[in-house]
């Protein structure tokens, strides 16, 4: 009644494995619980699990509690060093580990979709996965790999600054939900209608026109157009450069250097 059309319930594992993140024996079960809730509400409800080294052997019993239950929708977080985050920087998956995994969630969706299964399968706030992607579906001769190519070019990759904000509880204004280092201001003294637009700001000026501004190997990746640059809190978390390159990409230089 309220106006809500969706709902994302964070889970890191099965049982043990999420209780242990969360700190709360039972907060599996409770999240269950808000799931069924959902589900009985009729409100479109999926899973937002981000993915390191503590949980990676997860993600199977992840695609199989989501085939189980009905669940509509997974959501598979790549980690962004800020917040707690940046607590797991040495937890993050090497970008052999994170390719193995990327692969695994396409073989499980792709096995979903020969079921009948209609879910909605995301991976969020890594961009090198839609050129991932497509040179999968070029090696395997998928024939809609050029479709996926125009869909990856229409969406544009990371748009942090761009299209998409984050308004905090306490009005403040950032470019994205992890970066929380640059605030653009308030909306409680000033309309966001103001705010977004105003390119007197240097940093917000950069991020509207950013794959001009990025350097190292995202200056120079043939992905560019796609990817968007990546993530720039990661690139300042672990350089201190804002326009540095993100250190998650995961493409070789072969893979960044042409299509």
């Amino acid at each position: 009644d309220a106006g809500v059309s969706y709902v994302g319930i964070s889970l890191d594992g099965l049982e043990r494995v999420n209780d242990e993140f969360r700190g709360v024996k039972g907060a599996f079960q409770m999240a269950l619980d808000g799931i069924r809730n959902c589900q009985n509400a009729a409100l479109k409800v999926g899973l937002r699990f981000t993915m390191n080294k503590l949980n990676a052997d997860q993600v199977p019993g992840i695609f199989d509690l989501v085939e189980q239950d009905g669940i509509e929708r997974v959501c598979f977080y790549h980690l962004v060093y800020s917040g707690r985050g940046s607590d797991l920087v040495n937890q993050d998956l090497s970008h052999a580990e994170t390719r193995q995994i990327v692969d695994l969630i396409m073989n499980r969706t792709a096995e979903m979709h020969e079921k009948g299964l209609k879910k909605e399968v995301l991976t969020v706030d890594n961009h090198a996965d839609g050129p991932y992607l497509y040179l999968r579906m070029l090696k395997e001769q998928n024939p809609r790999a050029s479709e996926a190519l125009e869909l990856l070019k229409m969406n544009g990759g990371n748009s942090s600054g761009q299209g998409i904000a984050c308004v905090s509880w306490d009005g403040q204004v950032y470019a994205d939900q992890f970066w929380r280092q640059h605030s653009f201001g308030t909306v409680l003294s000033r309309p966001f209608s103001e705010i977004w637009p105003d390119l007197s700001n240097p940093l917000m000026a950069k991020l509207k026109d950013k794959k001009r501004h990025v350097t190292g190997r995202c200056a120079v990746c043939t992905w560019l157009d796609i990817c968007g640059g990546n993530f720039r809190a990661r690139a300042e978390a672990i350089t201190g450069d804002i326009w540095g390159e993100d250190p998650a990409c995961y493409l070789t230089d072969d893979e960044i250097g042409g299509s």
